[in-house]
């Protein structure tokens, strides 16, 4: 028999009545009555109610005992009073008559306390995580995110894909975020970098003749922190498929996608089959290619209204005639919404770089007018050709914004969402996923006015190859999708390009030389030219996707051990410093500031 316990703390029940039983777990409260103390015992499956009267000799040192001790207590089943059943946990009919304790684990004055879920300073909380990972709710979703991964892993194998592992010490890519850099000992002067993703790898187990790859990949990025990112390092399920097209990706996905949700959650999925939206279209009704479909409002481009000769808004007709466009957000059946309504999500966009969201709602008496600042400047025809464009109502208001393309979808993007949830319109029971796709195989730099990649180089394009115009390269469109839920990014994928003298060509639209492909991607170039197979994958985020499962807004409540969001871990004080013979080993040596 185990020394420490007979059971867990979430086991006992009516029918252990009468039993001795020994527990072992944290202190998770203690409640003082005079002549009976009350301790709730806690591990990591649940919570036990535990009573000693005054009469007993370990009364005084267990009311003197610190909250998170660890002690191991042995007593007697006994039934909770009809009153005090407590249907919150699982253990809620019985309690424990405690005869004897002992400590395990003494605890010191706590910097945090554990048996609640109330917001704590977020430095507190990472330079005592293990402290943090003992509270119910962050507890809870970690075991969720363990499950979660081990879900994925046995679904994944179900579909016929293999598991296997690719290096952490690789060689530095020209393209993405910043490498994490790690000095080589035995190759003086020379670096290895921690892989951003297994990119290049998982497209070389294509060309090794392996079908279907995955892995739960960690990936380093030396980057900024963000609510949905965490700074250094992360999580993916990276995999990758031979002799596909966009469309056996998608499948895989998605049904992994909507299994997995299901499982974990009972919100509804909106859609078990994913609609998919074209890049440009995603830019103009929802100003983002990370659009949340559970937001029912769609933008509209009223730029040519305008032109026309029987509208005097002339603060707007003067920016169309420069070049500026006119979107607009409508949104139904405003019209008994006060005018502090409109007012304060005007005072918001200008809050938020824009000039403001110039706003009316459409009225009818004998005619067709509109109410509010702007409305007198529209004629009856003009509002008629808005309201078909927009499919508006009467009753219905619209919000507009006219600006340059790039500040526009920017802001009437965040107006979407600040609208939606100023009006209480946003369903939080579901999930909505979908597909961005056609992405753009290039841009131009807004800075130096050359074209660049727009997603990733290593893409398909679309399109008759044999017959691509590459003198327009601002039209080729790439075979780069990303999968997006509730407005959050899961992932960005592709077909590959498998064909070598097809990427130089690409490469060299975007600035590189043939020597410079060779130079830097040595190893896919080398493998591409000895028979590869058509292929494409993707990489969903697991920290994304668990975040989502666990409704969670910050992706700190779902990782282990995050790190703060100047990229340093607290708990561990890491980054260090290194001493000088660590240095002189390396061959480094700092250079110190003056």
């Amino acid at each position: 028999m185990n020394k420490y316990r007979t059971h867990k703390c979430n086991e006992l029940r009516k029918e252990d009545v009468d039993k001795k039983i020994s527990l072992s777990g944290w202190i998770n409260k203690k409640r003082d009555h005079g002549n009976l103390l009350f301790i709730d015992l806690r591990d990591n499956f649940g919570i036990t109610q535990c009573i000693i009267d005054k009469e007993n000799r370990n009364f005084s040192y267990l009311e003197k005992i610190q909250l998170e001790t660890v002690i191991k207590l042995e007593g007697q089943v006994v039934n909770r009073s009809k009153e005090t059943i407590n249907h919150e946990i699982d253990t809620g009919e019985i309690e424990i008559a405690i005869e004897n304790f002992e400590v395990l684990g003494a605890c010191k004055e706590l910097p945090m306390p554990v048996f609640s879920d109330q917001e704590y300073a977020e430095e507190i909380r990472l330079k005592y995580r293990f402290l943090d990972l003992r509270r119910k709710k962050i507890h809870e979703n970690i075991i969720l995110r363990s499950k979660v991964i081990s879900y994925i892993r046995n679904e994944m194998t179900k579909l016929g894909f293999l598991e296997f592992q690719t290096p952490i010490l690789t060689s530095s890519s020209p393209e993405g975020a910043r490498d994490f850099l790690v000095p080589s000992r035995l190759n003086p002067g020379k670096f290895y970098a921690l892989p951003q993703a297994p990119q290049q790898f998982k497209q070389l187990i294509m060309v090794s003749g392996f079908d279907r790859y995955f892995q739960i990949a960690p990936c380093f990025r030396d980057e900024d922190a963000r609510a949905d990112r965490s700074p250094g390092e992360f999580y993916q399920l990276d995999l990758e498929m031979s002799f596909v097209e966009q469309e056996d990706v998608f499948n895989v996905v998605e049904k992994l996608m909507v299994n997995t949700f299901k499982k974990f959650s009972n919100k509804k999925i909106m859609f078990d089959k994913f609609p998919k939206i074209t890049y440009a279209e995603a830019m103009l009704k929802y100003g983002s290619d990370k659009p949340d479909l559970r937001n029912p409002l769609i933008i509209n481009d009223i730029t040519e209204i305008f032109t026309r000769e029987d509208v005097s808004f002339e603060i707007f007709k003067k920016l169309v005639k420069s070049g500026s466009k006119v979107r607009c957000i409508v949104t139904k059946n405003t019209k008994d919404k006060p005018r502090s309504f409109f007012d304060n999500i005007d005072k918001w966009a200008k809050e938020e770089g824009g000039s403001g969201l110039a706003y009316f709602t459409f009225e009818k008496d004998k005619d067709i007018s509109a109410k509010g600042p702007i409305g007198k400047f529209f004629s009856q025809n003009a509002l008629l050709e808005i309201m078909k464009k927009t499919n508006s109502e009467i009753g219905d208001s619209i919000f507009m914004a006219c600006g340059k393309l790039d500040e526009l979808e920017k802001i009437t993007a965040l107006a979407r969402d600040k609208i939606a949830k100023d009006l209480d319109i946003i369903d939080e029971n579901i999930f909505a996923f979908c597909w961005i796709v056609d992405y753009p195989m290039f841009e131009k730099d807004e800075l130096t006015n050359k074209i660049k990649f727009s997603h990733n180089p290593f893409s398909m394009p679309q399109g008759n190859l044999n017959e691509k115009d590459f003198e327009n390269p601002l039209d080729i469109l790439a075979y780069q999708y990303d999968i997006v839920c509730n407005g959050t990014e899961l992932s960005s994928g592709a077909i590959r390009n498998h064909k070598p003298e097809l990427m130089y060509k690409l490469f060299s639209i975007a600035g590189y030389e043939k020597k410079q492909v060779d130079e830097k991607f040595s190893g896919m170039i080398n493998a591409l030219s000895y028979g590869a197979p058509p292929h494409g994958g993707i990489a969903p985020g697991i920290d994304r996707i668990v975040m989502l499962l666990a409704n969670e807004k910050n992706i700190r409540e779902v990782t282990m051990f995050p790190m703060n969001q100047n990229a340093q871990d607290l708990m561990m004080n890491a980054p260090s410093e290194v001493n000088l013979d660590q240095l002189k080993e390396l061959n480094l040596a700092l250079k110190t500031k003056k």
